[in-house]
């Protein structure tokens, strides 16, 4: 009489115990080659994007105006010379000057009516409220070169050639209408609760904008006050067309007076570039805590 012998789930269960015991990778880790090729290339795209700034740099160095022909002579005889030459013998301050008092000027009113113009499109609704934020974008279709002639136009008429006022106005003309889109998505991903609450505590709607939905705006707000300071501090065209007198000039214009028809002083060019990006830096490290959060809260709702 034959018999047979059939395996329990208990038998199965002591063999697969009798295996090496498996590791499993947590969630969200990764191997080490995937590591170490995701940071060889974040450290290749690093080296990439410093390059430029530090060769720059390394030119700005050099005391003749063709040493970037041979940048290799410049290791022997590295000086300081430009720096001075440029802050001592040119207008650099009064550039400076003008560069900050236009760019801060469009800072300040480019994002106030950005903000008023964001919130309203957010919260109200009007007839044609769609149709003019799609016009405001449309304006963004538009060379420079188009819209030199009629604003010039505009600002004689107005008086506002050569002044501060005029350049101001013409650098909100094209940061407002993206500053207003930007803002608008942001204050899309504010609750409309809490304009609710103010309402119920007996605020005005511009009482509820201005103490509670703009420090809850923050973030936005510092990106369009950055993409609105950047704008207007290295623009060229229209600080060119627009601004006469030379103590008037912006840096970006200011640099141009080191080249002429038949030569260019390239190594004064560089010390200025790089005395140019200080103030930069500097606006940038101000507000680069809530750049990143403005920049993805921003359109994650549109």
């Amino acid at each position: 009489m034959s018999t047979t012998t059939v395996e329990t789930p208990a038998d199965v269960t002591g063999h697969g115990s009798a295996d090496a015991p498996r590791t499993t990778r947590g969630r969200g880790r990764r191997r080490p080659l995937a590591a170490l090729a995701s940071h060889g290339v974040l450290t290749v795209a690093c080296l990439v994007a410093l390059f430029p700034i530090a060769w720059l740099v390394f030119l700005s160095l050099g005391p003749d105006k063709d040493d970037y022909l041979h940048p290799g002579r410049i290791w022997s005889k590295m000086t300081f010379d430009n720096y001075a030459f440029v802050l001592q013998h040119t207008n650099f301050f009064d550039w400076l000057k003008s560069s900050l008092i236009v760019s801060l000027g469009t800072t300040v009113i480019g994002v106030l009516i950005a903000a008023t113009t964001g919130y309203a499109v957010s919260r109200m609704r009007f007839p044609g409220y769609r149709k003019f934020m799609w016009v405001l974008l449309v304006t963004q279709m538009f060379p420079i070169a188009v819209l030199i002639v009629p604003m010039y136009q505009i600002l004689s008429e107005l008086q506002l050639i050569d002044t501060y006022l005029g350049l101001i106005l013409v650098y909100c003309s094209t940061a407002v209408p993206y500053c207003a889109w930007l803002l608008k998505g942001y204050f899309d991903t504010i609750p409309f609760e809490i304009d609710e609450a103010g309402r119920v505590d007996g605020l005005t709607p511009f009482g509820t904008f201005t103490r509670l939905i703009l420090p809850l705006a923050k973030p936005g707000l510092a990106v369009a006050a950055f993409y609105s300071f950047i704008t207007a501090f290295g623009e060229v065209a229209f600080a060119t067309t627009f601004l006469l007198d030379d103590q008037k000039y912006t840096l970006a214009v200011g640099l141009q007076s080191f080249v002429s028809e038949h030569d260019a002083q390239r190594n004064l060019m560089a010390a200025t570039a790089v005395l140019i990006a200080i103030p930069v830096s500097a606006f940038f490290y101000l507000v680069q805590k809530n750049l990143v959060t403005g920049l993805t809260a921003g359109g994650t709702k549109g």
